[in-house]
């Protein structure tokens, strides 16, 4: 009779270890002949501890008490790091998960995090729209609505300037020149810082004539302790100057400032609908081209934030709120003008 085999029993000092990401992969390390496998060190504390119970007089530990502290061991190693784990994943997530939505998706809690976000983003976008009909809702003592940036603190002259003049179409030289040098002196002052010096400036620039503007000596200008220096940067008055001469030759070119500007927009105002203040741009594609052509033509101080401004107060476009009571003035303003222009032309054409 055949003798089954006998298989010896492996004992757990004696078993194979797998090295996780260790430099020959995730293969088996055998036991090569002649030399002992390294125990790895919480074999290696696991055994010291058994030397000093060995010391003193007790019971040997089995196997299975063996087996179970190790298991204690590391279930109490792997909570530790998930602990610090999630702190510092809780810790990164509320820095930037209201940010980026992507960060730190792997981790359940901030994946309630940004649900969480989402929701009060969401809220927070209704809560502003909100705040932003208020505003724009605001009634002053005679009961009309005004755009969102005219509340009922916000100066006089600043209200009328809205209230009167502000996207009225303008086709006038000396009017044009006069909001095209104001809508440049917005990098140094506010609308109503400008508004409120409005008379002097008109006094130094000749009520902005520009072929007046264009013959000024640029010395006696921005001499110290005169009234232009003392509102405007040397810088500015020059720009100002150098602009006169500018207009100057497009008048000659053209015919007018008028019809050089008002080509760009077919002669009719660009009306923009806007809802809410957040929606008004600083510039468009058409600024851009009305800057680059003056920038060609040797202007100074014309970005396109200074023309879209230029636009907005010229009337080239109407960026009043569709909730301000100024939006539909403006829009019959403007037929009101492409009409007298269609009347006037159908008049010439019937004399020839």
């Amino acid at each position: 009779m055949s003798v089954p085999p006998r298989f010896r029993s492996v004992n757990s000092d004696e078993r194979e270890f797998r090295s996780v990401l260790g430099p020959t992969g995730n293969k088996l390390q055998r036991k090569p002949p002649g030399m002992k496998l390294e125990k790895p060190m919480m074999e290696k504390t696991i055994i010291d501890s058994k030397d000093e119970k060995a010391k003193k007089p007790t019971t040997p530990a089995s196997p299975r008490t063996t087996l179970k502290q190790c298991s204690s061991l590391c279930s109490s190693i792997l909570r530790k790091n998930s602990a610090s784990m999630t702190a510092s994943y809780s810790s990164d997530a509320s820095s930037s998960c209201e940010s980026s939505p992507l960060s730190v998706a792997s981790s359940s809690s901030c994946k309630k995090v940004v649900r969480r976000s989402g929701s009060v983003s969401s809220t927070r976008k209704l809560s502003v729209g909100k705040e932003e009909e208020k505003v724009s809702g605001d009634c002053f003592a005679d009961g009309r609505k005004r755009c969102a940036w005219i509340t009922p603190k916000a100066d006089p002259c600043y209200v009328a300037f809205h209230d009167e003049e502000w996207g009225v179409p303008v086709h006038d030289d000396k009017k044009l020149f006069e909001l095209l040098c104001l809508s440049g002196a917005l990098a140094e002052l506010s609308w109503t810082d400008i508004l409120s010096r409005r008379h002097i400036l008109r006094e130094v620039f000749m009520d902005f004539d520009p072929v007046a503007v264009a013959e000024l000596n640029d010395k006696k200008l921005t001499a110290p302790g005169t009234a232009a220096i003392s509102l405007l940067s040397e810088v500015k008055i020059r720009s100002i100057l150098d602009n006169s001469r500018h207009v100057r030759k497009i008048i000659a070119e053209c015919g007018s400032l008028k019809k050089y500007m008002w080509n760009f927009v077919n002669n009719k105002p660009t009306q923009s609908q806007f809802r809410y203040q957040r929606q008004v741009p600083v510039k468009t594609s058409k600024a851009e081209f009305i800057s680059k052509d003056l920038v060609r033509r040797g202007f100074r101080s014309v970005s396109p934030t200074v023309i879209y401004s230029f636009m907005q107060a010229a009337g080239l476009t109407n960026d009043h709120l569709i909730g301000c009571f100024r939006y539909q003035d403006c829009c019959v303003d403007a037929e009101t003008t492409t009409t007298t222009k269609a009347k006037k032309k159908n008049e010439r054409e019937s004399d020839k």
